[in-house]
């Protein structure tokens, strides 16, 4: 179903995995991977998008450490990698390669115009970076790891996110959340949701918290959004 492109950057190049809808013309949406690479996952989840009618892409975020990772949440070494990745991984840069990654897929002929994009853990992070550095018309963020950080940047949102917070996340403890949530909450352009008793990555479909019920109140909300804000 999907292709692979390249995009440029004044940088490198590197890849991106392309999932295109039945329609011609369709808007848009970046899939910002997690700390596995662009893997079957996240292949999965643009080729959905597509399906929804959406022209996905999903970049290859680590090509600057290393091109092609496409690894598993299924065994200890895998895990110990990914998580030498996310600590080596530069989301100032990360955010430049979300940025060229809109540019490239708002020129393709099958763009519609609008752009959107969902991302998830280190991709979750990444979408609320997304919302307020570049001109994406729409993000979503997946329990994003780190955004309590960066809450500083909020002010230059100017345009609608949406956040999915686990209440139960390993990666994102409660003080976090309370920040995040004190932070946004009053946010014009912010719609926080919170999941009672899930855990990180709860919508990861064969990850060891999956939750099918959130799972699909999260996909519902976020084609909600999309369809609100891209269509």
């Amino acid at each position: 179903m999907g292709e692979t492109t390249t995009i440029t950057t004044s940088d490198g190049s590197f890849s991106a995995y392309v999932a295109r809808p039945a329609k011609a013309k369709a808007p848009a949406v970046v899939v910002i991977q997690e700390i596995f690479g662009v893997n079957a996952v996240m292949r999965e989840i643009t080729d959905g998008l597509a399906a929804q009618g959406y022209l996905a892409i999903c970049p290859d975020l680590f090509w600057r450490i290393e091109p092609g990772v496409d690894i598993t949440d299924k065994s200890e070494a895998e895990w110990k990698k990914a998580f030498e990745l996310f600590n080596a991984f530069d989301a100032d840069k990360g955010a430049e390669d979300i940025a060229a990654t809109i540019d490239a897929i708002r020129a393709d002929p099958g763009c519609a115009g609008k752009v959107g994009s969902v991302g998830f853990c280190l991709g979750g992070k990444m979408a609320f970076l997304t919302a307020a550095r570049t001109d994406c018309d729409a993000s979503v963020s997946y329990y994003g790891v780190g955004i309590e950080g960066l809450t500083g940047e909020a002010e230059k949102i100017q345009r609608p996110l949406m956040l999915h917070i686990a209440e139960e996340d390993q990666f994102v403890p409660k003080p976090a959340q309370e920040i995040i949530v004190q932070a946004l909450k009053n946010h014009p352009q912010v719609t926080i949701h919170t999941y009672a008793g899930r855990d990180h990555a709860f919508a990861r479909p064969g990850g060891e918290h999956y939750d099918e019920a959130d799972a699909k109140l999260a996909g519902g909300r976020t084609l909600t959004f999309f369809a609100e804000h891209l269509g």
